[in-house]
């Protein structure tokens, strides 16, 4: 403190700069650090010249404008300074900025007032450049006033302060008022306005600026254009694009490598990769953007090989080149590829982030992986992997699809933020899984909660009618879709009133809304109406509903099989075999069954008659148990479903090595007693495997969840959720 306090020794008056003055005062101009600095400053008490303004202004602005200062240590030298003018102001306010320190610079600010000293030019982009949106939001309006106060409103540095200070507190009409009162003729502004649009998803007001620009005649810099692709990526605006890209070339621009990759990423987002590629294969210099971009570019059109193949060229990944394959593979249902390049990813020690976990959250929920699932949601907690509301709904989602209905109520209850889709996915995931009642009850809490539903929303609430035979609930639900809350019900909504009437036996009433629909019914609701009539032995309308379904698809195996289903139900025989026939003739092929279980975080895959699994001796011997257990439960095997022109004898035969017993086998096998096995089918179950399944969850104390083309099915204690109807 002894450096500071002698400041106040008188000065040494010169009129002229003397030798030391003058060789200490360009010391300052090479000094390399804060060391240095300090060695300075004592040379300059020790001399008497610290007093000087030209030594003083050297020592502040050191500590305040270089990356090696102190602000700090200039603080110290200014309050020792006993009148200091408007430079060492603006100097320590502009230090402040520099360290992200904003709030001791309006502190400064405000005591030079108090000092009555006026602020200049400088003072306030000095000050508005380091504020942060809380700081901006706070005092940004407040100093607007002391601009127009102290008459540097027009100020063309003050004016693009103002504007970047507003459009960093996202109140962009503030920003766009003080814009408009510019000359606009400063490159400077028209960026900040620009990047201020894109940062708030604005970027149709960011093209068209550009427009105004060209008007204007104001040249833009690589700053500007990289802003504006940015923007035409964004909006997948692929005329304005070409406009700036051609601007560049027009003008002679000197792509960079943030320009060019802008350029990349436009071009790929609008789908044009043949464009995106050249500018690709002409770029001297790459970066892991440049590649990220061309990757992601094929995974939007589809093109996960390609995407794979100049990902595995990538010669750096990142983070978000690995999410954008990982995401690609998702989008295409490739969802075993996605979680095997995860475990690629962490092989490769590169740290996931929360786009990441919500594109594996995503896969492990089409794949029924509630292992892998769990692993992914402590991985999220150990490594503080940013949880926010889109991974909240992701979990939400995966624990749904994975018939975890208990984990997926504490996700929900642990939510410190929930939007429209968390109350979505809590209404269809409790429908889909047989909580009918308790779906209905969290349609009332979201309402209650003054969350406007949306048409996701009301296909959860119908499918929760369906599963508790509510019908006039259901009729009077889809009628205040339009009256209470203006959403017009689509083929979607149309296909689960038909559901709803068909599972309580209201067929015609199902028929009626079908005729009645104002748009063209597709495949599903049909569907529904023929799953109706399987149920309920109506072989009449199933085939009218067949019908219609088949001129919408000739080639749709699964309405031949149902058909099938329903004929033999109805011991139409003569039906069936013509059907038969039919099918053999135009070469239609039933899909062949798969289902999917997940043990010890590997999903392993069984298709009918599957002998290829490491284990198949053993699940096959376990299928012999069960089938001698079984029987003694009265078990007989129901053929009924099986229309093959083979014996009774080979006809259970065939049952018996169906994909989801198979499953069941393996998980028997490999899982500790009354622990849940959980499997994913292609198709629906049939009738015989659907009993199989109560009867084991009976048999062996075990729940059997089975998610299969049309339903949901919890097996506990010789029962199923769907009561029976699928």
């Amino acid at each position: 403190m002894m450096i500071f306090s002698m400041a106040s020794v008188s000065p040494l008056h010169s009129p002229q700069p003397t030798s030391i003055e003058t060789s200490l005062l360009s010391l300052f101009e090479t000094c390399k650090s804060m060391h240095q600095l300090k060695q300075l400053h004592c040379q300059a008490i020790k001399t008497g010249l610290f007093t000087n303004p030209s030594v003083q202004n050297k020592i502040i602005a050191f500590c305040c404008t270089s990356d090696l200062g102190d602000v700090s240590y200039a603080r110290n030298v200014f309050d020792a300074v006993p009148e200091p003018g408007i430079f060492l102001w603006n100097t320590m306010i502009k230090g402040y900025s520099r360290v992200d320190c904003p709030r001791n610079g309006v502190s400064m600010y405000l005591s030079m007032l108090n000092k009555d000293v006026m602020p200049d030019n400088y003072t306030y982009p000095f000050l508005l450049k380091g504020f942060t949106r809380e700081v901006g939001l706070e005092c940004g309006r407040e100093l607007h006033a002391h601009v127009v106060k102290f008459g540097f409103d027009l100020n063309a540095f003050v004016q693009t302060a103002l504007v970047n200070m507003y459009s960093l507190c996202g109140q962009m009409r503030m920003a766009r008022g003080v814009f408009d009162r510019s000359s606009k003729t400063d490159v400077v502004i028209w960026n900040v306005i620009i990047t201020g649009y894109n940062r708030m998803k604005q970027y149709d007001e960011s093209s068209k600026l550009f427009c105004e620009m060209e008007k204007n005649g104001v040249v833009p810099s690589s700053v500007t254009l990289v802003s504006l692709v940015s923007a035409c990526s964004k909006l997948k605006d692929l005329e304005v694009g070409k406009r700036v890209h051609r601007y560049v070339r027009e003008c002679k621009i000197e792509p960079n490598l943030i320009l060019e990759n802008a350029l990349i990423d436009m071009y790929a987002a609008c789908g044009e990769m043949d464009v995106a590629l050249g500018i690709f294969d002409r770029m001297k210099k790459r970066d892991v953007i440049s590649w990220t971009s061309i990757v992601t570019g094929f995974v939007n059109i589809g093109q996960v090989d390609l995407a794979r193949k100049y990902f595995d060229k990538m010669p750096e990944r990142d983070y978000v080149s690995w999410t954008a394959m990982i995401d690609g593979y998702v989008r295409v249902n490739c969802f075993k590829e996605a979680l095997t390049l995860f475990r690629e990813m962490q092989a490769s020690s590169v740290r996931p982030d929360e786009f990441t976990m919500v594109s594996i959250l995503t896969a492990c929920a089409h794949l029924g992986a509630l292992q892998l699932g769990e692993w992914i949601k402590t991985y999220i907690d150990r490594n503080k992997v940013k949880n926010d509301i889109f991974v909240g709904n992701a979990l939400l989602d995966m624990y749904f699809k994975c018939g975890s209905v208990k984990k997926a109520r504490t996700v929900f209850i642990e939510m410190p933020r929930r939007d429209k889709f968390t109350w979505t996915t809590m209404i269809v995931g409790l429908a889909i899984n047989g909580h009918g009642e308790e779906s209905l009850d969290m349609f009332s809490k979201m309402l209650r909660a003054s969350i406007q539903p949306d048409e996701i929303t009301f296909i959860g609430v119908l499918s929760a009618c369906t599963h508790t035979g509510l019908v006039d609930k259901g009729r009077k639900l889809f009628s205040g879709m339009t009256t209470q809350h203006g959403i017009e019900p689509n083929v979607a909504h149309y296909g689960c009133m038909v559901d709803l009437l068909g599972r309580a036996g209201h067929l015609q009433e199902a028929y009626e809304v079908i005729k009645n629909m104002p748009m063209r019914p597709n495949s599903v609701v049909w569907g529904a109406l023929l799953a109706a009539c399987r149920v309920h032995k109506d072989a009449g309308m199933a085939e009218m509903a067949a019908k219609r379904m088949l001129e919408l698809d000739s080639d749709n195996a699964a309405v031949y099989v149902l058909l099938c289903n329903i004929y033999a139900v109805c011991n139409r025989w003569d039906s069936l075999h013509q059907l038969r026939k039919l099918m053999m003739d135009r070469g239609i092929k039933k899909t062949p069954g798969c289902s999917l279980i997940e043990m010890n975080g590997v999903v392993h895959e069984f298709v009918a008659g599957d002998q290829s699994h490491p284990q198949s001796e053993e699940i096959y011997s376990k299928l012999e148990e069960m089938t001698s257990d079984l029987k003694l439960l009265v078990y007989s095997p129901d053929t009924s479903e099986v229309f093959l022109d083979i014996g009774e004898e080979d006809k259970e035969s065939t049952l018996y090595r169906h994909s989801e017993k198979l499953a069941m086998a393996f998980g028997l096998i490999n899982s500790g007693p009354r622990v849940t096995i959980r499997i994913v089918k292609n198709l629906r179950m049939c009738v015989d495997c659907h009993r199989v399944a109560k009867l084991v969850s009976k048999l062996y104390d075990r729940e059997v969840i089975v998610r299969d083309q049309t339903r949901y099915h919890h097996f506990r204690y010789g029962s199923c959720s769907c009561n029976d109807y699928w």
